[in-house]
């Protein structure tokens, strides 16, 4: 089976976005396919190079560009999403003036046609959060 996948909430307001990556390792363990997950909305917080959180909880961050880089996880962050919430890539990060971008390893900034395009060729389109 292949599933798109779409995590709307800030790993720090729920759990949404942990439960989305448990389920996608046991999708990958029964040998169905992760077509691509999409930050949405506050989801796209999931995806800050500099988020920091305590050594005693889960660095969220981290797991996600493990995924995208031991099972070739097509991690989307939506454009209008990020730039809203000040999260930026290396080429508007550029445009910008800033010096860095913001955007963790593994995962990429794309548009809604990304998302809608991925539920087209799903055959389940699961949203957490």
């Amino acid at each position: 089976m292949k599933y798109a996948i779409q995590v709307n909430t800030s790993p720090y307001a729920s759990n949404a976005g942990l439960i989305a990556y448990r389920f996608i390792l046991a999708a990958l363990q029964a040998d169905h396919q992760i077509l691509r997950v999409f930050f949405y909305q506050d989801g796209i917080q999931h995806a800050f190079r500099y988020a920091l959180p305590p050594d005693d909880e889960i660095q969220i961050g981290a797991l996600w560009s493990a995924l995208a880089r031991d099972h070739r996880i097509d991690l989307v962050v939506c454009i209008s999403a990020a730039q809203r919430r000040g999260l930026l890539c290396g080429d508007e990060a550029r445009r910008q003036g800033a010096k860095d971008d913001d955007l963790a390893d593994g995962f990429r900034i794309a548009g809604l046609g990304q998302w809608l395009e991925s539920t087209l060729m799903a055959d389940r389109c699961l949203v957490f959060g």
